[in-house]
């Protein structure tokens, strides 16, 4: 490698011939700076970082001068994964909230009565001694309050089930009264008949209500029946399951078809005097697996 240089002091140009011994010793001297500039960098970091502390060498190193990571790296760890640990139990604590007030409206509360959203009180003298928690402290108890939320949020989901199916056989159980308003004038049992003046077995119970009176279904179920009968004039039979089904006799007209699903006190019908009946009434009839039941232990009649 030929360097020619030239300079107004210089009379004439002069050329400087490098060859490879040359360029390996320029070589060898710019990566000594190079190195020397790095051990000087490593210098000042070890000695002025741990008590500047500048952000950024803080974050990049995260170690004390003895390599192992620091006492404050350490704490920020542990309060992160805190953090994290809070915010899962957080979140739990809404869920079960949110259980609990769907169970108090199940169980007929008001959620408000139960305060679901007020810390619980607590309260007591002021302690003798007082004890430092550790952050391994805090991080056992965490688990514990963890476990303790899954537990509590299992069984509270499994008593929200197991409301929500009583409250589906409720549905299913005919405890409405047909009519709102009427007066029942013949009860379930033995009783002389009105046409033939011989005693007889009234299966059902006769509600006394004007004419065209609604006539509500006494629980969920699939209308089985709803047809004109020789006897029981327009009538109407909603099965509700396990082989109870209800029967609305003498009608004066059917809102509801066979086939249909019916809510409890959804109207059916209204009240009449077809078929073999004496006056405008409501012949109403419960009956499992055929067999008829006495319908008063089912309804809740007034008084």
């Amino acid at each position: 490698m030929n360097i020619i240089l030239v300079s107004e002091n210089l009379a004439k140009a002069k050329t400087i011939t490098l060859g490879v011994p040359q360029l390996t010793v320029l070589a060898l001297a710019a990566l000594s700076v190079v190195v020397a500039a790095a051990v000087l960098l490593h210098c000042l970091i070890v000695r002025y970082a741990p008590t500047a502390q500048p952000p950024y060498i803080g974050s990049f190193l995260g170690i004390a001068q003895d390599g192992r990571p620091s006492e404050e790296f350490h704490a920020r760890e542990h309060i992160n994964a805190i953090a994290i640990r809070v915010g899962h139990m957080q979140a739990q604590l809404l869920r079960l909230d949110t259980l609990g007030e769907r169970l108090a409206r199940l169980a007929g509360f008001k959620p408000q009565e139960l305060m679901f959203g007020e810390v619980p009180g607590q309260g007591g003298a002021t302690p003798g001694a007082l004890g430092q928690l550790s952050i391994a402290d805090v991080t056992h108890q965490l688990d514990a309050l963890t476990r303790q939320l899954d537990d509590r949020g299992d069984r509270l989901g499994l008593l929200e089930s197991l409301f929500t199916l009583n409250r589906a056989k409720e549905q299913l159980i005919p405890t409405r009264v047909p009519v709102e308003g009427g007066w029942y004038s013949s009860n379930y049992g033995w009783r002389i008949d009105p046409f033939s003046g011989q005693r007889a077995f009234h299966e059902g119970i006769d509600f006394m209500a004007e004419r065209g009176t609604p006539i509500y279904a006494a629980a969920a179920g699939v209308v089985s029946y709803s047809e004109y009968h020789p006897q029981y004039g327009n009538m109407i039979e909603i099965d509700h399951g396990n082989g109870l089904i209800t029967r609305y006799a003498h009608a004066s007209a059917r809102a509801v078809k066979t086939g249909d699903i019916v809510m409890r006190g959804a109207k059916i019908g209204e009240v009449g005097r077809t078929g073999r009946a004496t006056g405008t009434h409501l012949h109403f009839e419960v009956r499992r697996n055929g067999a008829p039941q006495n319908p008063t232990r089912f309804l809740q009649l007034p008084g």
